[in-house]
């Protein structure tokens, strides 16, 4: 058995689905997940409860939530962004809040509606009321690394949006490469420091793939410590408030990375492959993941 394992967070069903020109009624999100946690994913965000005329792919969360299987040992995930949201999602049955706060105050403007100082103090907030429901709580650091409209974002920013963000004591630190720009020296070094900054808080790291740098930037936070990583069935996904933004990287190549680089998942490839499959037929179109195109290395085994 491997030393290291590796969680894989499965965020199709919400980062994916919300960038699909297709809106996916609840029973169809729901054997999604269903599928996604038959193979072995055990967290999953599944919903975000953000106004439906902004992403209208979310509509009715609460249904979905009400619709899900909580006897399947999976933690369900739901995005909130605002008092609203968090207000919305303590009515449901969800797990865990992920709050997001973007580390350019343009961009974060244009995503939730206020600057980036106003976003944490909303989720010192909201973090205190979420953790008093018995909830889960994370925060993630969103344009880590880049901005589509201020550009590069410093490190020594995102190194102290951490401790502003830390101060409200989250299960778990996240930073997100929303818009692909990060390449591998990036990731060692932020994830770096903040496992220096927080080594008994729980790294997780999103990364896009929209310059073909998701998975080298994947392998790069788990030398750096990382101990969650996000993807995308199929690879679908992005932003759809960033200018050209392009899918999260494939669960499945992610899975096969690690696999093959002798890292536990506990995912199981080929039903993965499947379900990538059976959501290109949903969404009716091809998928950007690779591994269903070439098919698993070494094949395996046929069935007697």
């Amino acid at each position: 058995m491997s030393e290291r394992h590796i969680e894989v967070v499965e965020v199709g069903p919400r980062d994916g689905l919300q960038g699909e020109p297709r809106t996916l009624p609840i029973e169809r999100r729901k054997a999604f997940i269903d599928r996604a946690v038959a193979s072995g994913i055990r967290r999953l965000e599944v919903a975000s409860f953000v106004h439906p005329k902004r992403v209208p792919q979310m509509a009715d969360a609460e249904g979905l939530l009400e619709a899900l299987d909580y006897d399947n040992g999976a933690t369900y995930i739901g995005l909130v962004l605002n008092q609203r949201g968090l207000d919305r999602a303590l009515t449901t049955p969800v797990h865990e809040i992920g709050m997001a706060v973007i580390a350019s105050d343009t961009y974060n403007q244009k995503n939730q509606g206020v600057g980036t100082a106003e976003s944490v103090a909303a989720w010192w907030q909201m973090a205190e009321q979420a953790r008093a429901a018995g909830k889960r709580i994370s925060v993630m650091l969103s344009s880590a690394f880049g901005c589509p409209f201020e550009g590069e974002v410093p490190e020594d920013l995102v190194v102290e949006l951490a401790h502003a963000v830390m101060a409200a004591e989250p299960d778990e630190l996240a930073i997100a490469d929303s818009i692909g720009v990060a390449v591998p020296a990036q990731v060692t070094r932020l994830c770096r420091r903040l496992r220096e900054a927080f080594p008994d808080v729980p790294l997780r790291c999103h990364f896009h793939n929209t310059r073909n740098t998701g998975l080298a930037n994947a392998q790069a936070a788990v030398d750096a410590g990382a101990s969650s990583l996000d993807a995308s069935i199929g690879g679908i996904g992005g932003c759809p408030f960033a200018p050209a933004a392009t899918g999260n990287i494939p669960t499945e190549d992610l899975v096969y990375l690690l696999q093959r680089s002798g890292v536990d998942t506990d995912v199981d490839l080929e039903a993965l492959i499947k379900t990538s499959e059976w959501l290109a037929t949903e969404l009716d179109h091809s998928l950007p993941a690779l591994l269903p195109r070439a098919g698993l290395f070494p094949p395996a085994p046929t069935l007697r």
